[in-house]
């Protein structure tokens, strides 16, 4: 049958309820959340006169719940005029309107009976067929439907969010004993499709798959820890990016998750898995019990294994558990890998490390390698969906079977063996059939090594994805140390980034450059866009700095002009050109995605221009940009000057969105023609696919404008005396106006006495200037340096 979702009912409005509202708001559905009616008044509504029969006083704790949710940072909506798609109410009055609902997800309190009780109540109104999951970390899904009708059971399973559901990618999906196959496979496309998950399949065994690897993982580090004598900032240091992990690591996650819920998952486990082999460790130290006991939760009660006393950050001590300043941590091993871009190929030489980073890796590793070999066929079949489920729950770059390939399986038999461990036999048998890699790449997919057939067999679900590191060489066309261009397939190639951040220095425009010379000679069109954890985070300023302090301004002068040339040659090429940005888009990765002809936007993009944070304008075309696009919105017997404002306003402020959604409010996206993809990793196929739409409607080549309205002296008038007012009430510095006078001058035109017609050739020529002057200046100088040693910026 086909299965539609318009509305969702969520019961349960905690921070995890309001979350999974909120996201399935984002992507445009119709959501009720219920929650439980108060059992008293407050004193506040007391005064009011309320009574508890009063509509507010019933509704409270849904509305409290939902209002701090959509306060709360990060926000878990992509854009606040979102949140009107959620309808509250109370599961006394409002339960009967779930009959409208095409999905009930129960998300209440993680008590069997409780969630039972729920269950019995939503059946009295849930119209046969409609899907009812339960979002539970660990309660056994088997249980929670017992004496429930039978379409109840059919259409029932676990369908586990990962906190916050916004950001976090897994979704596990866990049948009951009698969850229909067509409801599987329908929640596991849905996931992929419009939630923008990672969905994973998996059985129904305590803390399914994502938390029993990663509860695994922290408290074997936890003991680990103790045995090895090793400090909080340490840990931290060697779990953290060095290994493709969050900056926040170990110590500092559970502060932000709060020690409280590791534990609670930590002792379910205990209690769940009496067989495990690795049973012990899930016991929690006595350091954990202590801080438990004095309630150093973390970030929710001020204080966990971090503390910060008014600016400074305080580590516990773990022996004496009392807090003590932070200690830098350093190793000669981290040392070694500095050169190494990629976290994958830095796994060899931590290994092997000589000092007790190397020992904390060679224990640590053969943990989890043999944790996780001996995890199948109990939790799942598929070595793939464990690597998936770190990857998109705990955000690791790589999991543990990825990283056992790049250490070399038989290493890593090593290493266990060493440890004293026992791994799992189809480890041995998979190496004697001729399998020597847990993961092999063919025609631009991927295959994981299957147990039963012993044989590599495709990773499903990909036929939806380009996947770059599948393609990198054997579709090679052309590269740099800065760039690659790839073919796609069906005339369309790509341009990838892969500079230090994905900063576009000489080599990068290079590669955009020959990019499009390529697909105008022998391609129908062009995406630009990458895999790596952000799109570009804008212009090298590193060599700006170089050249503004050696005064070399006609050198300066050349690289700018060769940038702002660059996007006019990205905007008026013969063939489509395609951005495709995600996370930090900022400065000239902005400009390349305003000078596209589509962007093709994850919904996770943080887009601005901010170069006011360097002390510049926009360079690259950015601040021509958006004059353009302003007075394309001027119509006859509109107030141009406000619309003006606007935009220059998004460029002084250095706005960047917290989503792409909100892009469009600042004028960077353009409704109508840009467009946004919930799940990142269809998004350089969609790119793709809307390249050649372009191409194949007939694209011509665009006509260089020179029809751009500029308002003169009128418009720099009024940002004159916008910018003098602002200085005057302490809002902005003396350079901060500088930089806000230099952009007014070119997004109005110059000095112009009155309204006049002119070529993007002038403001780009005014924009050059504007940069080229501010770059002599020595606040700005000041600027740029900050944000490359400190990598914040300065406001002097």
């Amino acid at each position: 049958m086909k299965r539609s979702i318009k509305k969702v009912a969520v019961v349960g409005s905690g921070i995890m309820g309001s979350g999974i509202a909120c996201h399935f708001a984002n992507i445009g559905v119709d959501v009720l959340l219920l929650d439980i009616v108060p059992k008293e008044l407050t004193e506040a509504e007391t005064k009011k006169g309320l009574t508890l029969d009063s509509k507010a006083v019933r509704n409270r704790i849904v509305n409290e719940h939902l209002q701090n949710a959509l306060k709360s940072k990060p926000s878990p909506i992509y854009h606040q005029k979102f949140a009107s798609r959620i309808t509250t109410g109370n599961t006394t009055d409002d339960l009967a309107k779930i009959a409208d609902a095409d999905w009930i997800i129960e998300v209440v309190v993680e008590r069997l009976d409780i969630k039972k009780l729920v269950f019995e109540q939503i059946e009295k109104y849930r119209k046969p067929g409609t899907l009812i999951t339960s979002n539970t970390s660990g309660i056994p899904i088997h249980f929670m439907s017992e004496g429930r009708s039978e379409d109840f059971q059919k259409h029932f399973c676990g369908t586990h969010f990962f906190n916050p559901p916004r950001y976090l990618k897994l979704f596990e999906i866990i049948p009951g004993p009698k969850t229909s196959p067509e409801v599987l496979s329908f929640l596991n496309e849905y996931g992929e499709k419009f939630l923008g998950k990672t969905s994973v399949v998996a059985k129904d065994t305590p803390a399914f798959i994502g938390n029993r690897i990663g509860i695994y993982g922290i408290q074997s580090l936890f003991h680990l820890v103790k045995e090895m004598g090793l400090t909080v900032e340490e840990v931290d240091k060697l779990t953290g990016p060095v290994i493709g992990r969050p900056k926040s690591a170990t110590f500092r996650t559970v502060d932000v998750v709060g020690l409280d819920t590791l534990v609670h998952v930590a002792n379910g486990l205990y209690e769940g898995v009496p067989d495990d082999e690795a049973h012990e460790l899930f016991k929690l130290p006595d350091f954990v019990s202590k801080m438990m006991e004095n309630k150093w939760l973390g970030s929710k009660t001020g204080q966990g294994f971090y503390k910060k006393v008014d600016k400074d950050i305080l580590t516990l001590d773990l022996d004496t558990l009392e807090y003590r300043p932070n200690k830098k941590a350093s190793f000669t091993t981290l040392e070694l890998t500095k050169s190494i871009d990629k976290p994958i190929d830095r796994f060899k030489v931590l290994i092997g490390g000589k000092d007790k980073a190397g020992e904390f890796y060679r224990k640590n590793f053969a943990g989890m390698f043999a944790y996780v070999s001996n995890r199948i066929p109990e939790i799942t079949d598929d070595l793939y969906k464990i690597d998936d489920a770190m990857k998109a729950g705990f955000g690791w770059e790589n999991g543990p079977f990825e990283i056992w390939d790049a250490v070399g399986v038989e290493k890593g038999i090593e290493l266990i063996k060493a440890a004293n461990l026992n791994y799992a036999s189809w480890v041995d048998e998979m190496l004697a059939s001729g399998n020597k890699t847990f993961y092999s790449v063919n025609n631009g997919a991927t295959y994981a090594y299957d147990i039963p057939s012993k044989s590599q067999k495709k990773v499903p679900g990909q036929d939806a994805f380009i996947i770059l590191n599948n393609i990198r060489e054997n579709k090679k066309v052309w590269g740099n140390s800065g760039a690659t261009i790839q073919d796609l397939g069906d005339g369309i190639l790509n341009l990838e980034f892969h500079s230090k951040m994905n900063t576009i220095g000489g080599e990068v425009i290079q590669g955009i450059t020959k990019a499009i010379d390529l697909a105008e000679k022998d391609f129908q069109g062009l995406v630009i866009g990458n895999q790596g954890a952000n799109f570009s985070v804008g212009a090298n300023i590193g060599m700006i700095f170089m050249m503004a302090v050696e005064q070399e301004y006609d050198e300066l002068n050349f690289a700018i002009k060769q940038f702002q040339d660059t996007m006019m040659r990205a905007r008026y090429s013969s063939i489509p050109v395609v951005a495709a940005p995600h996370g930090m888009t900022l400065g000239g990765g902005c400009e390349l995605c305003l000078h596209s002809d589509k962007v093709v936007a994850a919904a996770e993009t943080y887009i601005g221009l901010v170069e006011f944070g360097v002390g510049v304008i926009p360079g690259g075309g950015g601040s021509k940009e958006m004059t353009v696009r302003a007075q394309d919105q001027f119509h006859k017997d509109d107030v141009e000057l406000n619309i003006l404002q606007q935009y220059f306003l998004a460029v002084a402020m250095a706005k960047v969105s917290t989503s792409a959604y909100e892009a469009f409010d600042t004028g960077i996206l353009q409704k109508g023609k840009d467009m946004i993809v919930v799940n990142r990793d269809r998004q350089i196929a969609e790119a793709k696919k809307h390249a050649l739409i372009l191409a194949e409607a007939g694209y011509t080549q665009p006509i260089r404008r020179k029809d751009i309205k500029v308002l003169g002296k009128q418009a720099l008038g009024m940002f004159m005396v916008g910018t003098d007012s602002m200085l005057a009430g302490n809002f902005i510095s003396e350079h901060d106006k500088k930089i806000a006078n230099k952009l007014a001058y070119v997004m109005a035109g110059g000095d112009l006495s009155e309204p006049t017609l002119v070529s993007e050739q002038y403001l780009l020529d005014l924009e050059r200037e504007a940069f080229l002057s501010l770059c002599t200046e020595r606040k700005t100088l000041e600027r740029i340096q900050f944000m490359l040693t400190k990598g914040k910026p300065l406001r002097n």
